[in-house]
């Protein structure tokens, strides 16, 4: 069983006034397609983690069967809501997922989770790593193996770190799009996805 955490605290300060993870995408906001797509995927669980417009954001999920965790401390850096969803998080692994990657499909997600359960069976510390021609993406899966560790590290801005400190466990997934590479940062990243 995989858990997804789903990342949508930030501020968004790089993409000016308006909240990234609000502004429209197929229909309806970006917080909501990423999440829609997770759950297509048939993921056991999904847990999103909120903090800043934590009303707004929650308000665009109120249709789907997730789990919805508030991190009052979200300015603090990605690793303190990656410690929010861990805490609740019952799967044998943690899907690291960022909410702005729009363009990952359920069928991706699909295929990362049900690579993750097989080697988890060989190698319960496994983690996964996509990549497209090269480049390491997200999401990243961490066996619950890790959970004191993540519960545990220090550094503000993610897991990295603990990535780099155990090659010896890495699974490495060749995906066929570059959609694991593609955020959504600034408003000229937006404008690219929109038009």
């Amino acid at each position: 069983m995989v858990t997804a955490i789903l990342l949508a605290a930030g501020s968004s300060q790089r993409m000016g006034a308006p909240n990234k993870l609000l502004l429209p995408w197929q229909g309806k906001p970006i917080v909501a397609a990423t999440a829609e797509q997770i759950l297509a995927a048939g993921i056991d669980e999904l847990i999103v983690v909120t903090g800043h417009e934590a009303t707004e954001t929650a308000a665009a999920l109120t249709h789907l069967p997730v789990h919805i965790v508030h991190n009052p401390a979200f300015v603090t850096g990605m690793t303190g809501s990656i410690q929010t969803g861990v805490r609740l998080a019952r799967g044998d692994g943690y899907m690291i997922c960022l909410a702005d990657m729009v363009l990952i499909t359920a069928r991706e997600y699909q295929e990362l989770a049900a690579a993750f359960d097989l080697r988890y069976r060989r190698d319960p510390h496994c983690i996964l790593l996509p990549e497209y021609q090269g480049q390491k993406g997200n999401p990243v899966i961490f066996s619950a193996a890790w959970r004191e560790a993540i519960l545990g590290h220090p550094e503000e801005e993610g897991c990295k770190s603990l990535v780099r400190r155990h090659p010896d466990h890495h699974l490495y997934i060749s995906m066929t799009t570059n959609h694991i590479l593609q955020d959504i940062d600034f408003p000229e990243d937006y404008r690219a996805l929109t038009t």
